[in-house]
């Protein structure tokens, strides 16, 4: 006997055969048993989720020899030649081979003849959204109005391509996703039926990833316990669907979670040698990690997502990563998965992508406590083994600097404000306006040991390297580069890097602690050691050095602009003037 395919053999006849539609199936039972039953109707939703096969045993029901009743028999002539499809009356018309306006007509004129079989034309109309503009307009008028003897179930996944004019004549039901549950409780009965032994794990999987369609799940059923010969296990499915079982996920988070990039390009190399594809790897990962937040963030989420099999083994690696840090894989991968479809080698992205996620720190790791920076100590990272990448540390030591330098200089400026407010005079505080604080007024801390160092081996390799960092800088962020270029180095001490600005907003800029970033983990990639940005303003450099040149014992040959030679100008509106535009745009005359 000839095998039929299980989705053929398994499509429901009857109202109660069908999977997961409960809110329809008792409309259209309710409407049948009333006799209201409309005209025209529109079945929308995902693929094999029952819209076809509902209008068939709509059409059943109401030409049942039996009566209309809330299910057709099944048995009586009617029934049992609409089943087969030899009833002219009921027509199944495919609109996209079917979609041009001759069609349409062709079938508006075929309606005002009365049926010749049953009590009732039906003309089941499947993707209806593939019809021309033109045949919807040749419809309108009749599935507006058609004859009494006339029904009209039109079936469509794509229900936005409809114009409003054909929804608005029809009455409309939404056909859902079939769950996770019921799927695999009616996968569970065909395999009793047919003798096929399956694991609750393999026909879980197998629902799966039907995506919601019934007929997607029956045909790997189908396909799958032909051949394992009737007997279904979860690395069989595994296997013949190219799946990837939760517990190498779990290798994967792991590894990230442990920075181990070896054990990661590792594990990358076993799946592509398996025939896994990159892009489904990707995808399948941030489905992974989306489930760790939602079992992370919200109580009893193992019912929200229907790719969970074991909720504890994933309840014990979410508490491992933190919510910033789920949120920031889950972005990550995201953002590659995007660019996947356009890469050339897919592999190579898929490995930089978990290289990149390796990398990445947690932002709640890198809080330091205030009295642990004052005292100059680093301390201990949560969630790190003492064994912490280099890296990391460098990056804390950075940053530690930054803060002890930040809390100097705001010493430094309360003192002189201080000092200021302490000495200025009663006659010139209400002529005076208070002065602007910008960058233009800010002296890095140290700047005599910047002097001293200002012909030492670290500056000239600094100095040499200097326009390979420009172009780092460029290359990482363009808007950045367009302000760090008028900067210079002029010195180097230790790990930090002092850059003179001659314009006040180039140095503003600059200072902002997003492009400070960019600017200084370029300097870390290029220079070959970690340095931290310090800025300066020109002129201030320049007096500086002229001031420690003028001490005994030390001579300097400097180059003067015009008006300095000449003498600076008392005048505070000029000094402000400099401090806005900067001395290339000021000219001074007399």
């Amino acid at each position: 006997m000839e095998h039929i395919a299980l989705y053929r053999a398994w499509r429901p006849q009857s109202f109660q055969d069908m999977v997961g539609q409960q809110h329809i199936i008792k409309t259209l039972q309710n409407a049948i048993r009333e006799q209201r039953v409309s005209h025209a109707y529109l079945f929308s939703g995902p693929r094999g989720t029952g819209k076809t096969s509902a209008a068939k045993v709509l059409a059943k029901a109401v030409n049942c020899e039996r009566g209309l009743g809330p299910e057709p028999c099944n048995e009586c002539p009617s029934c049992l030649r609409i089943t087969a499809g030899n009833v002219m009356d009921v027509q199944e018309i495919d609109a996209a081979s079917n979609r041009g306006v001759e069609e349409i007509r062709d079938l508006r004129d075929k309606v005002k003849y009365a049926p010749t079989e049953v009590r009732r034309k039906v003309y089941i109309i499947d993707e209806v959204h593939m019809l021309t503009t033109e045949a919807f307009n040749a419809l309108l008028k009749t599935l507006e109005e058609p004859p009494p003897h006339v029904m009209f179930i039109l079936a469509t996944t794509e229900p936005h391509k409809l114009p409003a004019t054909i929804i608005s004549r029809c009455q409309r039901f939404d056909f859902r996703r079939v769950s996770l549950e019921e799927q695999a409780a009616h996968l569970r009965t065909i395999c009793d039926k047919e003798g096929i032994e399956a694991d609750p794990d393999a026909l879980q999987y197998i629902a799966r990833l039907s995506d919601g369609g019934m007929r997607d799940a029956l045909s790997i059923l189908d396909q799958i316990s032909s051949f394992t010969d009737g007997q279904v296990t979860y690395q069989q499915v595994l296997g013949m669907t190219g799946g990837i079982p939760s517990e190498q996920f779990a290798r994967l988070a792991k590894a990230i979670l442990e920075g181990d990039m070896g054990l990661l390009l590792e594990l990358v190399e076993q799946l592509m040698q398996e025939g896994k594809s990159a892009d489904k790897c990707l995808e399948n990962l941030l489905y992974y990690f989306r489930d760790l937040l939602m079992i992370k963030m919200v109580p009893g989420a193992d019912q929200l997502t229907d790719r969970v099999l074991n909720p504890a083994e994933f309840q014990d690696m979410a508490s491992a990563f933190s919510r910033e840090r789920l949120f920031e894989i889950v972005d990550t991968l995201n953002r590659y998965l995007g660019e996947m479809k356009y890469a050339t080698h897919p592999q190579t992205l898929f490995e930089v992508a978990l290289m990149k996620l390796c990398s990445m720190h947690e932002q709640g790791n890198l809080a330091v406590p205030v009295a642990a920076a004052s005292s100059g100590s680093v301390p201990a990272v949560a969630g790190t083994s003492s064994g912490a990448d280099p890296g990391e540390l460098d990056m804390l030591k950075r940053q530690l600097a930054a803060l002890e330098k930040k809390l100097e200089q705001a010493i430094q400026a309360g003192a002189v404000a201080g000092g200021r407010d302490h000495n200025a005079s009663p006659k010139l505080q209400p002529a005076q306006s208070a002065p602007r604080i910008s960058a233009a007024g800010k002296m890095p801390p140290q700047v005599d040991k910047f002097i001293a160092s200002k012909d030492s081996p670290d500056f000239s390799a600094v100095y040499k390297q200097w326009s390979v960092v420009l172009q780092g800088v460029k290359e990482e962020k363009v808007t950045v580069h367009a302000w760090f270029v008028d900067g210079e180095p002029v010195s180097v001490m230790e790990d930090a890097v002092l850059v003179a600005f001659k314009n006040t907003i180039h140095r503003d800029t600059t200072e902002k602690p997003a492009n400070r970033q960019v600017i200084e983990n370029v300097m870390a990639a290029r220079l070959g050691k970690p340095y931290r940005l310090v800025t300066i303003m020109m002129r201030d450099w320049n007096e500086a050095a002229q001031k420690s040149a003028d001490q005994p014992g030390k001579e300097e040959l400097r180059l003067e602009h015009e008006h300095e030679a000449a003498g600076a100008s008392k005048e505070p509106w000029i000094d402000e003037a400099i401090q806005l535009f900067g001395e290339d745009l000021v000219v001074i005359k007399e």
